[in-house]
């Protein structure tokens, strides 16, 4: 049996992947009838009140992904001018919780977030410039470029689209709803090689 805290995809009407939402949220969109269409496996089974004439007891059915109609603002986010919110959180999950400089995993405690140029010397606090470092590494590199605290980067940071950054947001993502997500990635994009493996 699924747990209750299993997010659900809200996607729009085209498939644009917009945000992870309650079982809750999810049975509100049913209820107001803003469910176009649903995608993916039935998760729940969601029992109502019964019918005073009928005696029957109303079900609702919720599934992992859910289409919805109404105003998404899908167009702006597909932009590539579109930049998503920068948190630690989904930059640690960009990075797969891997310190780019030692390449060893950590747990999220021991994580940072380093800045390949320092802010100190002209960086910017944005996708391109940030990498998980764990604690260790950020502060041998303190307020050095790689090439200046003679460290080697693993990769090179990126800024995830807007379908990538839903992704990174989830919170024990389906097979499923990995499936659609990972559908609408860029085919160049390193979290598309790294989900296919």
């Amino acid at each position: 049996m699924m747990h209750l805290e299993q997010q659900i995809l809200r996607t729009d009407v085209a498939g644009m992947p917009l945000e992870w939402i309650s079982y809750r949220d999810a049975a509100r969109l049913y209820f107001l009838d803003h469910v176009a269409y649903t995608v993916g496996q039935p998760l729940f089974t969601i029992h109502g009140g019964i019918n005073a004439i009928s005696r029957k007891q109303s079900k609702l059915q919720l599934h992992s992904i859910i289409a919805t109609h109404g105003n998404s603002h899908a167009i702006q986010k597909m932009r590539d001018d579109y930049v998503p919110p920068l948190c630690n959180d989904t930059l640690f999950r960009r990075d797969d919780n891997i310190c780019l400089y030692c390449g060893n995993e950590f747990p999220r405690a021991s994580l940072s977030r380093d800045h390949v140029t320092p802010i100190s010397q002209g960086g910017r606090d944005h996708w391109r410039n940030v990498v998980t470092a764990c604690v260790r590494c950020n502060n041998h590199k303190a307020g050095r470029t790689p090439e200046q605290a003679q460290m080697e980067l693993m990769a090179i940071p990126f800024k995830p689209t807007h379908a990538e950054y839903v992704f990174l947001q989830g919170r024990n993502v389906l097979a499923d709803q990995m499936e659609f997500l990972r559908s609408h990635f860029p085919r160049t994009s390193p979290l598309y090689n790294r989900l296919c493996v």
